[in-house]
């Protein structure tokens, strides 16, 4: 059976392949640093917050490890936003590609969500070396660590595979997407504890599967004391909210770009 399916998607496989690499290496084409930027992003950005927010504001003194806290917030939501943003105008940019070639459209979307997983990965590696140095002590629990991460990328992805569709007919989702994503880092728990928030507040925050899987990340990897969506609510059964939104969102995404997806060549 494995087989079989291997020969059925052989040469979708190997075109997603081909076409991870191609975006991995061009994206840090001519550039001094080349892949060390991936890294030195999230930790500029952190450094800044960390002065800020940490330093200054002294927020997250009653988190312990909280400067871990925070770039792990902060390496999860730039995989989000890396995911999605680029997204938007991946089949646009491919064009020219799908009037001369017939291959699956989906493999597009798929290529650049790989791209910033291999990133991610590669902050996650940062990450676990800060945890170290911090004398994070990693708990049975960690365990649960790679289902969140599996639940953040097809959650990232089902987003994805719909902006990059409506994109080819609406040009102004870009527009939309930017500013939606301008006031979802503010109300994700990236830069702040989840307990400033008032409670009813927080509890509906999040219902947002990403603030779901950045605090339910932190409870696992760093610290016990992250108040997760099970303890607002009192009862773990409440996790099913996030995750039936992402099923929904994916089913959603999936039927929407599989009925544009036929259009694209024409409309793009």
């Amino acid at each position: 059976m494995i087989k079989s399916i291997k020969q059925r998607y052989r040469y979708t496989i190997i075109l997603l392949k081909q076409l991870v690499k191609t975006d991995f290496k061009l994206r840090y084409q001519n550039s001094v640093l080349g892949y060390l930027w991936s890294l030195l992003r999230p930790l500029a950005l952190f450094a800044i917050l960390y002065v800020i927010f940490v330093k200054f504001l002294k927020v997250g003194n009653g988190i312990p490890h909280y400067p871990i806290y925070l770039l792990l917030g902060i390496v999860l939501w730039n995989f989000f936003a890396e995911v999605t943003t680029s997204s938007v105008g991946a089949i646009v940019s491919k064009g020219d590609i799908m009037r001369k070639i017939n291959f699956p459209r989906y493999v597009i979307v798929l290529s650049g969500s790989f791209s910033a997983l291999i990133n991610l990965f590669l902050n996650l590696i940062v990450v676990g070396v800060f945890m170290i140095i911090a004398g994070v002590t990693l708990r049975p629990v960690a365990i649960l660590a790679p289902l969140l991460i599996v639940e953040l990328f097809v959650f990232s992805l089902a987003i994805a595979f719909f902006l990059s569709a409506a994109f080819v007919r609406f040009r102004d989702i870009s527009y939309i997407w930017e500013v939606i994503m301008q006031g979802a880092f503010y109300a994700t728990p990236i830069l702040y504890p989840i307990s400033l928030i008032p409670v009813n507040a927080a509890k509906i925050l999040l219902l947002n599967p990403v603030a779901q899987i950045i605090q339910d990340l932190r409870f696992v990897l760093i610290t016990d004391q992250t108040k997760t969506i099970g303890q607002l609510y009192g009862t773990k059964l409440i996790r099913l909210v996030p995750l039936g939104i992402t099923i929904a969102v994916s089913i959603i995404a999936v039927i929407y770009f599989k009925r544009r997806s036929r259009y694209f060549a024409e409309d793009v």
